[in-house]
């Protein structure tokens, strides 16, 4: 699934040069209405929780803070913001020598003028497709264990000593755990000697650093069928966190939730609720919190019309909440981006075979609020406080 989830950052900034364009149109034209709308962050405060979503640093057009209509979202719902591509070491580290601040920095100053958190995401992106290039081909020397340990310590250092006392939740580590349940391997876990043992440093390093911040593994696997064998694998890492005394305070999972298949009977898709009940039972009893990290319902297999798709959106996603907020230990909820045209999976593949733009996100390309929102607003006001 990953060599397709995202096809790269490139994909991802370009969507922007096509994000107004008719293929996002909306039944509805209600530029204005969403003010009247509950606010999602204000209904999650209530219960001791926080909401927020991922913004950018692009500009005026893309899912940005410069985007006048996109950043009144951000500031209608959202209480916690992060950055969609902005800290990854893509972005971040242009070379091994430098690093490229200005695009993060602007997001936290962002954030903080409107009262916001800012979480980190991430401080190590472990798959080799997405690390930046200069990484995966790098010399790491004749002491290649001391020489990787010391890159990893040194981004770690680096950023969490730029950010102190600014961010206190930092996504440590993304994406280790492959869907056949083994860990990924990458040139600078092979020059450490194995993923388990790059990963444990990223984790103890942050902790030096960040006596107070939370500590998060965040990963993808997910309540459709087909999530078994990443779901175990994530499980197993999660258990040797702990065997080990590896400083790890919560599991991110990010909740791209997906409708593959198209039940006709529940207008919906197929989903293995008792099974992922049973993972996030396992994943409490040992201790960690979780967050919903980057949220959002590919539409994919749904019907065209536009009414339609998005209820049956909202239902999955209402289902999806009634099972994760029963968990007390979740007190973060971040979609993946507020508005349909801006959405990473309008570059996910597969496409719709129809041709139409997902409808993703709580709002539509006019950014008028979707059954989508009045779910997740329901679904915070009937949740026990944490």
């Amino acid at each position: 699934m990953e060599m397709t989830r995202r096809e790269g950052l490139a994909a991802v900034l370009a969507l922007a040069t096509t994000a107004c364009s008719g293929n996002y149109s909306s039944p509805v034209n209600s530029v204005g209405a969403a003010s009247t709308i509950d606010s999602l962050h204000k209904l999650a405060k209530a219960k001791g929780m926080r909401f927020g979503s991922a913004v950018g640093a692009g500009h005026s057009g893309s899912g940005s803070f410069r985007n006048t209509g996109y950043a009144s979202l951000l500031k209608r719902d959202c209480g916690i913001l992060v950055a969609e591509n902005e800290m990854k070491w893509q972005s971040l580290r242009p070379d091994p020598l430098s690093f490229n601040f200005a695009p993060f920095d602007e997001i936290l100053a962002f954030a903080e003028k409107n009262n916001m958190a800012t979480r980190g995401h991430t401080l190590m992106w472990h798959r080799p497709q997405w690390q930046p290039s200069w990484l995966e081909a790098y010399d790491f020397g004749t002491n290649p264990a001391t020489e990787a340990a010391r890159l990893l310590t040194t981004h770690i250092t680096t950023v969490t000593d730029r950010y102190r006392g600014r961010i206190l939740s930092y996504d440590v580590v993304n994406e280790t755990v492959m869907e056949d349940s083994t860990l990924a391997q990458t040139a600078i876990s092979r020059a450490i000697g194995g993923t388990e043992t790059l990963v444990d440093l990223a984790f103890q390093t942050a902790r030096a650093q960040l006596p107070d911040a939370q500590l998060v593994y965040n990963d993808y696997m997910s309540w459709e069928p087909g999530n078994e064998k990443h779901r175990a694998g994530v499980l197993k890492l999660l258990e040797g966190f702990r065997a080990r005394g590896v400083p790890v305070d919560a599991l991110g999972i990010q909740s791209h939730i997906r409708i593959d298949t198209y039940d006709p009977s529940t207008g919906t898709g197929p989903r293995q609720e008792r099974e992922w009940r049973k993972f996030l039972d396992e994943v409490v009893a040992m201790n960690y919190d979780i967050l919903i990290t980057e949220f959002d319902v590919n539409d994919q297999a749904l019907p065209g019309d536009f009414s339609a798709r998005d209820r049956s959106v909202a239902d999955y996603a209402k289902a999806y909440f009634e099972v994760m907020l029963d968990y007390p230990q979740l007190k973060d909820v971040l979609a993946w981006g507020m508005c349909d045209s801006y959405s990473w999976l309008q570059e996910f593949k597969p496409l719709r075979t129809d041709g139409l733009a997902k409808r993703a996100c709580p709002y539509s390309a006019d950014f008028a609020p979707k059954p989508l929102h009045s779910k997740l607003a329901a679904a915070l006001q009937t949740a026990s406080a944490r």
